[in-house]
């Protein structure tokens, strides 16, 4: 009858058959999913023993046709909810439907806990029979052999068969000069072709054609200067039947191109979508990659690092005997005790530790010099391979000549210039003995060794170690709140200052006040500070008040040298007494503070006399006697302990805290600012210096922690302990009043990603330029989308992209700018990829119109490099223009948020809006600018509207915390978050920063409502006098019921300790998420579109 009718009639149908039996001993229900909890209950009455429901959450449920009765949510099955319950359903995890390569990602929805009971060749076979059911045994085997290489020993295949899928056509395969294996031009069932995706990870650019191949035996270089990195090449039509290969940079940009008749305008890279154009290196048909060993993305990691580790010999076979892919444990919101938080961050530690290891580059070509302290410098350039490498001022590098001229030498130093507009050399600053012995004579024939590994993470194990000991070093409120535990809320014993602003510092508007105030009253406190709203400031006068009423000095620290450094220079306004504690190595590295480092305020003291006679004859002789040697660092020692302990204030970065100079030091006090950029392990660094008040200063919605080590990343290192406090329901004291950007600029941040709760300290007349002559297409909104459809390009790393169209466009836009009056150094280029970046800063150099030395001073640089900075004009170039590739980290919203906030009297994005419009946040901002009518293209002199038409932005989820949806998946889940202006009540309205918060709770006793205090705001007693904030205009966004159900006391384990939700089901109306562990505290459903 089920298949005759649908299933509520046949419920009912058979209800009316068994009404009269008493009961039955057992009642099975299928698809019970389907079924509405009322028609289940039907058969629930019949006092059955078992009940059996037989179902999957994860696939669709009951079909509702009222609206209304959907929206209260009565849909719900009873198996949903019996989950919910905490029952643990019992899982079926042998599939015998599906090709396991199709099933891949559907394996993820139930925790990568299917086993597949079909190999692929079985399901080909069967699929090609015509069988419906892979696994029936009745079915004959036929010609397996021409159906799957799989059965084929890798001693089978010819020495030219792809190393990673096997695939052996010549005409499809390509040689590696550099780890001498053969690559098929085939994706597989990855995104980029074998080939490409080798190239990237081994780090190499040169390769050879089959000799039987169309092209035959051939070695791609660039006709004109011979490069070899395919990376770089390309083509241009030399006549109507051949082609000419030329690199990219510099041969196509040179000027006697014309008269060979070649147009540079038609030059197209060979590598396109990540893969070899097909007339060079033909595509493996569908039928050989069907045919070949099916190989995902990690695999090919995990291989690569077998290659790495043991030689060329394993194959995809040796995969699954290797332990590579073991994933640590994940991290908790809350923790039993220490030792837990210890066992579980050491080996992510470890893990990043590892992956942040020494690199080394061969083959370095050396320039020497002296610079000003009468020091070696040796100046070299980077090879393209290592164009990505993360370099800073002040990492510690070895350079050693392994030549025949000479004998061995190696010398140590500091690096102290990175790769700028002006040059792209490196510059490494050798030591006093290495210099006086370094080979300067020779040019050839450097290695240079970079120890990337800095003893930060040493320092991070020491602080978690010192966490768990015996002895507690923080106070008991902080221990339990760090470790997730409940304990009641304390207040300080304090006497608050009559006047919170301070002497040499800006005055404070409403929001900075009380965040003062509040900070001075509790014992643990988070600030979050969005763009431009004075967070440094309110930091120094926290630190200035707290001085005055504490009588030990106070722990400032930041993860960023910068971020110290500024922090340093606000503090030193106020009047207080500050040392500036730098590593050994930043020590001759200038800095606006320089003056208050540590090593310079020596000089200043009553022994710096004889410790400066001491050190001349160190550099003169190149070492002390043994008395010299044991008077200079007793001396040493004796002022930097005097100078220590005689500090208000003590400003360091997160590591350095774990100096061994402050080991002997308690501070009582620490302020750490920026601290959502840290991981939680490097913050727990200055924490166990003996904290008994902790303030957090930082955005979550910024950018966060940068993590080398994916698998790290992947267990929650790179979550920050201000993202874990705030998802513990510690509520931040948000700073609301923003002085940076034109009103205009401001407001798509402000409505999207902080709830609209930010008010303007500037007016839009005080952000516009007089007498500025620029094509803006809204007059009083200095900012515009400028559509572009260049073509994305891969650099010549391997790693990254270029778009040389948005270069071009954006030189345009820089020319007209510094055109209109506006100096070099008020204009800053923002990219996220670092190729993009170098061929900009060489793009303006040779095409610009202007003088060179004006495009050398504008800087261009990443989204990470512009955090916490200005500039008066920016120009965003978004690069990605792919249709197949996605838009890469353009889709982190925190890294948007940051390149959004800025600029403070202009903005300029140029990207391909056809390509953004795919990500939905993307395309609430691309519709953003076209409301406002800023969405346009065309030649800067006539700028004109885009007609493209982008799709309805969909709703975005914003009720956890400000951009909750948009910064971390593990904000999606916290249920104890509330923060003001992000609650909807259950009208459907949102309610206002400045209104009444209301939030609605399911518990035994019902519905309660609880109210949340208002926030401050400025007085309007005196009608004459107005505020000098404005507020932003702030749009409701959709509203989306909460509902949470209590925790049942028979489970202790909290829900928030599982690692992962089990599974996702979507229905047309609904996407939820649930977790499997019994007894959740509570759970929030969500709604969307």
């Amino acid at each position: 009858s089920r298949e005759a009718i649908d299933l509520p009639v046949s419920l009912l149908v058979l209800h009316y058959q068994i009404l009269s039996m008493d009961s039955f001993h057992s009642v099975l229900i299928d698809e019970s999913m389907q079924i509405l909890e009322p028609q289940d209950m039907i058969l629930a009455i019949l006092r059955c023993h078992p009940l059996i429901q037989v179902d999957v959450h994860c696939q669709l449920g009951p079909v509702v046709m009222c609206k209304t009765a959907a929206w209260e949510e009565s849909f719900q099955s009873l198996f949903e909810r019996l989950l919910l319950l905490g029952n643990r359903p019992i899982r079926l995890q042998v599939q015998f439907d599906r090709l396991p390569t199709v099933y891949t990602f559907c394996n993820v929805l139930y925790e990568g806990s299917l086993q597949y009971g079909v190999t692929e060749l079985q399901c080909m076979i069967h699929v090609i029979l015509g069988c419906h059911q892979v696994n029936d045994p009745e079915q004959p085997v036929q010609n397996a052999e021409d159906l799957s290489i799989d059965s084929i020993t890798q001693d089978d295949l010819p020495e030219y068969a792809c190393a990673y899928c096997g695939i052996h056509d010549p005409a499809c395969v390509v040689f590696c000069n550099t780890s001498k294996k053969w690559f098929c031009n085939g994706r597989g069932i990855t995104k980029g072709s074998h080939i490409i995706s080798h190239l990237v990870r081994a780090k190499a650019n040169e390769v050879t054609l089959h000799k039987d191949g169309p092209l035959g035996e051939t070695v791609l270089e660039c006709y004109n200067c011979g490069c070899r990195n395919v990376f770089l090449l390309g083509f241009i039509p030399a006549k109507p039947d051949s082609i000419v290969l030329l690199c990219r940079q510099p041969c196509v940009t040179r000027s006697d191109l014309k008269d060979a008749s070649w147009d540079p305008s038609e030059w197209q890279p060979l590598i396109q979508d990540r893969q070899f154009l097909s007339w060079l290196v033909n595509v493996p048909t569908d039928q050989d990659q069907m045919r070949s060993h099916k190989i995902t993305a990690q695999q090919i990691n995990q291989l690569e690092e077998l290659w790495k580790e043991y030689g060329p010999d394993p194959t995809p076979e040796d995969l699954e005997e290797s332990d590579i892919d073991e994933e640590p444990e994940q991290v908790l919101l809350r923790y039993d005790d220490a030792h837990q938080y210890q066992n579980i961050f050491g080996p992510l530690v470890k893990l990043e530790a590892d992956c942040d290891k020494e690199e080394t580059v061969d083959n370095v070509v050396v320039r020497w010099d002296v610079g000003r302290n009468k020091k070696r410098i040796a100046y070299f350039r980077l090879p393209q391979a290592y164009n990505n490498m993360k370099l800073m001022r002040g990492i510690e590098v070895r350079i050693r000549y392994v030549g025949d001229e000479h004998e061995p030498w190696s010398g140590d130093g500091h690096v102290i210039k990175i790769p700028d507009n002006f040059s792209q050399e490196v510059a490494i600053e050798l030591y006093s003995t290495a210099g006086r012995s370094a080979k300067c004579d020779c040019t050839h024939s450097f290695v240079v060794d970079f120890v990337l590994k800095s003893p930060s993470f040493d320092r991070m194990q020491a602080a978690l170690k010192t966490f768990a000991g015996d002895e507690m070093p923080v106070s008991g409120y902080i221990y339990h709140k760090l470790l997730g535990h409940d304990v009641e809320d304390v207040e300080l014993k304090c006497t608050l200052p009559e006047r919170f602003s301070v002497r040499g510092l800006p005055e404070l508007n409403h929001s900075q006040v009380n965040a003062v105030k509040t900070v001075l009253q509790r014992p643990l406190s988070l600030i979050q500070g969005p763009p431009g709203t004075g967070k440094t400031v309110t930091s120094a006068s926290i630190v200035y008040h707290l001085v005055k009423q504490n009588n030990g000095p106070v722990l400032v620290c930041a993860p960023s040298n910068i971020g110290v450094d500024h922090l340093t220079e606000k503090i030193h306004k106020t009047g207080l007494k500050v040392v500036r504690l730098c590593a050994k190595s930043r020590e001759t590295i200038d800095s606006p503070v320089s003056f208050l480092a540590l090593h310079n305020q020596i000089r200043s003291m009553d022994d710096a006399p004889e410790l400066s006679k001491l050190e001349k004859r160190q550099d003169e002789t190149g070492k002390l006697s043994f008395k010299d040697e044991k008077r200079y660092r007793a001396l040493k020692m004796r002022c930097e302990k005097e100078l220590l302990q005689d500090a208000d204030v003590i400003c360091c970065t997160c590591a350095g805290a774990g100096d061994p100079r402050l080991a002997r030091m308690q501070f009582h006090s620490v302020l750490i600012d920026e601290s959502a950029q840290a991981t939680e392990p490097e913050c727990m660094i200055p924490v166990v210096l003996g904290c008994r008040h902790l303030i957090l200063v930082g955005d979550h919605c910024q950018l966060g922690p940068v993590v080398v080590c994916k698998q790290a990343a992947r267990a929650g290192l790179s979550q920050s302990l201000f993202e874990r406090l705030l998802l513990l329901g510690i509520r931040p004291i948000r700073l609301q009043v923003q002085f940076r950007m034109h009103p205009a600029l401001a407001a798509f941040s402000s409505n999207v990603f902080y709830e609209g709760s930010l008010q303007n300290g500037v007016t839009a007349a005080q952000r516009q330029r007089k007498n500025f002559d620029f094509p803006w297409p809204q007059p009083d909104k200095p900012m515009f989308f400028y559509s572009t459809n260049g073509q994305e390009e891969i650099a010549s790393s391997g790693t990254s992209y270029l778009n040389r169209q948005e270069a071009a466009n954006a030189e345009k836009l820089v020319t007209r700018l510094l055109r209109a009056g506006i100096k070099p150094e008020q204009i800053g280029i923002i990219t996220p990829y670092e190729g993009q970046r170098a061929y900009q800063v060489q793009y303006m150099q040779h095409s610009g119109s202007l003088n060179k030395k004006l495009y050398q001073e504008i800087e261009v640089a990443s989204v990470d490099a512009f955090q916490g900075r200005e500039k008066d004009f920016i120009i965003l170039s978004c690069v990605r223009s792919s249709q197949h590739q996605g838009i890469g980290f353009l889709n982190d919203p925190r890294r948007l948020n940051v390149a959004l906030t800025r600029a403070r009297y202009g903005m300029i994005i140029v990207g391909n809006p056809k390509v953004l419009s795919k990500d939905p946040l993307w395309n609430h901002l691309l519709t953003y600018y076209k409301e406002q009518k800023c969405l346009v293209e065309g030649p800067l002199t006539k700028l004109k509207q885009s007609r493209i038409q982008l799709s309805q932005p969909r709703k975005l989820v914003n009720s956890t915390n400000p951009g909750g949806p948009f910064m971390s998946n593990t904000m999606f889940d916290a249920p104890e978050l509330l923060v003001p202006g992000s609650v909807y009540d259950k009208e459907g309205h949102a309610t206002h920063a400045h209104q009444r918060l209301e939030r609605w709770t399911a518990s035994e006793t019902g519905p309660q409502q609880q109210t949340l205090a208002e926030p401050a705001v400025p007085s309007t007693a005196n009608p004459k006098v107005k505020p000098a904030w404005q507020p932003l205009p702030w749009k409701p966004g959709p509203a989306w019921p909460v509902r949470t159900y209590p925790q049942s006391d028979d489970t202790p384990n909290p829900w928030w300790e599982q690692r992962r939700c089990i599974g996702i089901r979507t229905t047309a109306a609904k996407l939820e998420q649930e977790s499997e562990t019994p007894g959740c505290e509570r759970y929030k459903w969500r709604w969307r579109s």
